[in-house]
Parts: structure tokens; C-alpha cells; sequence
């Protein structure tokens, strides 16, 4: 059981949660956590959310895009205050994590991030257990939303890219770019994959994340340009 302590607006519909799990044994960067809710008349509705948080503290993060007719995330962005509980199982998963390599260990794999709107969440994760470690690994996000009004931790994500030059961020805005943005509103190009990415001869290590159809193609597209399948992590959730 986690007791919400701090909620944080993220886009207009969206938004993170702060919770307080006094029993949480921590979580690696990447996983994610079940959670369920149950109604007056005993009606339960279970769904897994990513975590942006990791680590051995005893307070994780998740972040939540308000499906319009989805029966846990209109709850958790319009209704859920501090205070309240919520019933949680987790962490899960051990696939697509990342861990910093041990000291001393041979040179660092680079990372490639890709998200498409709220799968910007479990690599997150990632880029803030990055900064906080002693990794030299060089990071790379790319990062695809609708508008600028949708980017998810914005202003970190911008203040953690001044703080390292291991970081670097890129976006490409599919619907309305911000003004004076030199590249038109549309999907991830090749060129941009290209231009934005670690190439494949730089073997890195890749994590994909966001609608089902966003990452199947991005992945596909990945393999095509020369990365081994083995090395492209995917995770992916419903809608389009």
C-alpha cells in the first residue's frame, strides 16, 4: 500500500504522483509497478504504470496520461489528492532496465532513449539514475510529442542536458512545433533517426518506449538501419 504525498501537473492531462511505500524494497531504472484500484461495490480495475523513479528510497514516481475512457488514469490525474491510498505490486519487470556499470568496468555502453509522449516515463528513470551515478556513459534521447504543451518533465529534462555532457536531448513534435522550429511538425524521419541517434556501428544500448504502433515501427525501422535486434528493448502500451 502507497499513500499519495505530492502531486505534480504535468501536460493539461497529465500528471505525477509521488507516493510513499514504507515496505518498498527500491527498483533498477525501467520498471514498473501494478496498480488497482477497487470501487464501493467491490468492482477492482488493475493497471501497470512505469515508474520515472529508482533507487532504494522508499518514495517512487509514476507520471499518467488521462485516457478519456479509461477507468484508472481519470482517477489518478483528476481525482487522487495527498493523503489517499492506493494499492500497488511491484517493482516488475527485469528487461528493460538500465543499471550503471560497475566501476572499473570496461568502456561504457552508449544509450539510445526513444519515446513517444508519456513513454518518455521509465526512461526518465534511466536519465535520472544516469545523473546521479558515476556512469560515463554517453545518453541520447529522442523524443516524440504532439505539441510542446505535452513534453513530460520539461524543464529537468532541460536543466539535466545543460548539467552533463553525457545527456543529449532532441525532439520531434508530430502535430505544432514551438515557434521558430526549424524542422516541420511531423513522425520520426529516418534522417532524424540518423542525424539524432547513436548509429548502429556505435552498438549502443537501446530503449524504446510508447504506443504499440510508434515502437514496433520504430524498432523495425532500428534493425533496418543496422542495430542488432538484441540490443533494441521495447516497451509498449495501448492506444494509438
Amino acid at each position: 500500500m502507497g499513500t499519495v504525498i505530492e502531486t505534480s501537473t504535468q501536460t493539461p492531462t497529465a500528471r505525477s504522483l509521488t507516493l510513499d511505500v514504507p515496505s518498498w524494497p527500491g527498483n533498477i531504472a525501467g520498471q514498473h509497478i501494478d496498480l488497482r484500484l477497487t470501487a464501493e461495490d467491490g468492482y477492482t480495475a488493475v493497471r501497470s504504470y512505469s515508474l520515472a523513479s529508482s533507487g532504494p528510497d522508499s518514495r517512487l514516481e509514476l507520471a499518467v496520461d488521462k485516457l478519456p475512457t479509461g477507468e484508472v488514469s481519470p482517477y489518478l490525474v483528476d481525482v487522487a489528492l495527498p493523503g489517499d491510498q492506493l494499492e500497488l505490486r511491484g517493482p516488475l519487470g527485469g528487461w528493460f532496465v538500465w543499471r550503471p556499470e560497475e566501476p572499473g568496468s570496461v568502456q561504457p555502453v552508449a544509450v539510445q532513449l526513444i519515446a513517444g509522449g508519456s513513454g518518455i516515463v521509465p526512461l526518465m528513470a534511466m536519465i535520472r539514475s544516469h545523473a546521479v551515478s558515476a556512469s560515463l556513459a554517453p545518453f541520447r534521447l529522442l523524443y516524440s510529442v504532439r505539441t510542446p504543451d505535452d513534453v513530460f518533465y520539461a524543464e529537468e529534462l532541460a536543466r539535466l542536458e545543460k548539467e552533463s555532457d553525457l545527456l543529449a536531448v532532441t525532439y520531434v513534435y508530430t502535430r505544432r512545433t514551438p515557434p521558430g522550429w526549424p524542422v516541420p511538425a511531423g513522425r520520426i524521419t529516418d534522417s532524424a533517426l540518423e542525424s539524432a541517434a547513436f548509429p548502429a556501428t556505435d552498438a549502443p544500448a537501446v530503449f524504446v518506449c510508447g504506443p504499440t504502433g510508434f515502437v514496433e515501427n520504430l524498432a523495425t525501422r532500428l534493425v533496418a538501419l543496422g542495430h542488432d535486434p538484441a540490443d533494441v528493448k521495447t516497451e509498449r502500451f495501448g492506444g494509438a
